[in-house]
């Protein structure tokens, strides 16, 4: 009876010391601002420069109660201020990209007082286990996509804080970045992760990491009011969601096919979206008939994250750690032959990053692809004209989401964290090149301005110009946007009375 404690003892040892290793598998990394790395051949350097953080110990100057769990960031088109969205504290947060003070914070509770902010339902999201009170809840933000030129910028939640296990419908909000307020609330699917934004500027994807599914909605109109869901999408088949109420699962692995990484093929004839989960794979979406095609395999499994840049199409490979792309081309001739089925493709290049590769963004010439490694805790940087890591460095455990700005010039990395350690950091990286980097013009749907708001401007002008007289000029109500063609069109009414008055007294 005596051996009884003794062997218990040992068998808790054991336990413990199994958790630990588990727990020291990936270890917590803090970097402090200042540090630095540069490619061996100098072609790259990046320098953490400043962090927005929350958690023990850490360096007050940096300290920021509102970070918590913080899965993605945006910077704005213009960059003079970027977006973290905090998962858990149910809030995006608003910082200056040049002092990187806090501007705002957008909270996500919402009840039946926020009935006007939602868009008119549709047939596509029905609830299937909730039925009291569905709008009053608190969002947790996933991913974000900038539409109309940057005006708006779109963010899904995870879920609606009372569904416990994402089964039911989420919801997207949509902010004005002129004003940093929600102005539209519109139903999703369940566990939205990904959203993205054709490049015409016509439609907003967003991908349902909870069952399979893939949303379109239709934002051609500059007006919020006009949006519409266009179409539900299904990647083969519908995960039945009939778990628990009261007794949370893991929807992070149990959700069919994972989709993730999303985004449209510079003409818009296609959207892609990475599969994470099952046998993984690219699902293929036409949207000119808005139909399925397909999946195309050949790549490694575990896809996470997808770019295209510079006609090939790169993706972040989550569990084994690398960087893969393919000529767009090549990808697309494989897809073309789906018919529903499932194709594959070969011909995959591979870079070997850190592990836990998770969001990808390339600099702005597309010289270089960096990566949020999440279980290196690192940032890790491919020179595409080779393939190879030329640098990598530490950033707070564990980096998930990712940003550059349109001149390359700055990073924001978001770390989420594992298993309740790590995370809660958001760390701002400076980066140098050798060779100057252009800026890019952000599209984010500029187009629908210009094709929605340009002709009602430029018939304001024509009417001005040939008014027969001031007394017919349109002084009615005006858009905001056609206030430049007044005021530039102010110098031509004076010219012209100067010069009227000048032929009179002549004759």
């Amino acid at each position: 009876m005596k051996k009884i404690p003794l062997l218990l003892s040992v068998w808790t040892l054991c336990l413990l010391q199994t958790a630990q290793a588990q727990d020291d598998e990936y270890p917590l990394v803090h970097p402090a601002v200042g540090t630095t790395v540069a490619a061996v051949d100098s072609s790259v350097k990046v320098t953490i420069v400043s962090k927005h953080v929350n958690f023990f110990k850490a360096d007050r100057k940096y300290l920021d109660a509102d970070i918590n769990s913080p899965k993605s960031a945006n910077i704005h088109p213009e960059g003079k201020k970027y977006y973290v969205n905090s998962l858990e504290g149910c809030a995006t947060v608003v910082y200056d990209m040049k002092t990187h003070a806090k501007l705002k914070v957008i909270r996500y509770k919402f009840t039946e007082a926020d009935s006007a902010l939602w868009s008119k339902p549709s047939s596509f999201y029905p609830f299937t286990h909730y039925t009291e009170n569905l709008n009053t809840f608190m969002g947790k933000p996933v991913e974000s996509t900038f539409s109309h030129g940057g005006r708006y910028l779109w963010i899904p939640f995870y879920r609606r804080t009372y569904d416990l296990n994402a089964q039911d419908p989420s919801a997207v909000a949509v902010i004005d970045t002129r004003t940093d307020k929600i102005v539209k609330l519109m139903e999703t699917g369940p566990l939205p992760k990904m959203v993205a934004t054709s490049h015409d500027g016509k439609h907003v994807a967003i991908t349902h990491w909870g069952n399979n599914t893939v949303g379109i909605v239709n934002v051609a109109s500059t007006n919020p009011d006009e949006w519409y869901h266009e179409k539900l999408l299904v990647v083969d088949y519908v995960l039945p969601l009939n778990f628990s109420l009261t007794e949370q699962v893991d929807r992070d692995n149990k959700s069919g096919y994972c989709l993730r990484g999303t985004v449209f093929t510079p003409d818009d004839r296609y959207l892609l979206v990475g599969c994470m989960g099952g046998n993984g794979g690219i699902a293929v979406i036409d949207m000119q008939t808005q139909k399925y095609m397909g999946r195309v395999l050949g790549m490694k499994p575990n896809v996470r994250h997808l770019v295209i840049k510079n006609d090939y199409l790169y993706l972040s490979i989550n569990r084994d750690g690398y960087v893969q792309r393919i000529p767009l081309k090549k990808f697309m001739e494989a897809a073309s032959r789906l018919n529903g089925k499932v194709g594959r493709v070969d011909g995959w290049v591979n870079c070997k990053v850190g592990g836990g590769a998770r969001t990808i963004t390339p600099s702005p010439s597309g010289n270089f692809m960096f990566a949020a490694c999440n279980t290196a805790s690192q940032l890790c940087v491919v020179d595409t004209r080779t393939m190879k890591l030329v640098a990598s460095i530490d950033i707070d455990s564990y980096p998930v989401g990712l940003d550059a700005s349109n001149d390359g010039k700055f990073l924001i990395i978001t770390s989420q964290g594992r298993r309740n350690q790590g995370g809660n950091a958001v760390n701002i990286c400076q980066v140098d090149y050798a060779e100057e980097e252009p800026v890019l013009s952000d599209a984010y749907g500029a187009a629908v301005l210009q094709q929605e708001e340009q002709p009602a401007d430029s018939t304001l002008m024509a009417q001005i110009l040939t008014a027969p007289h001031d007394d017919a000029l349109p002084w009615g109500p005006i858009s905001a946007g056609a206030a430049a063609v007044v005021v530039a069109a102010a110098g031509y009414i004076l010219l012209r009375r100067r010069t009227v008055g000048r032929q009179q007294s002549v004759s």
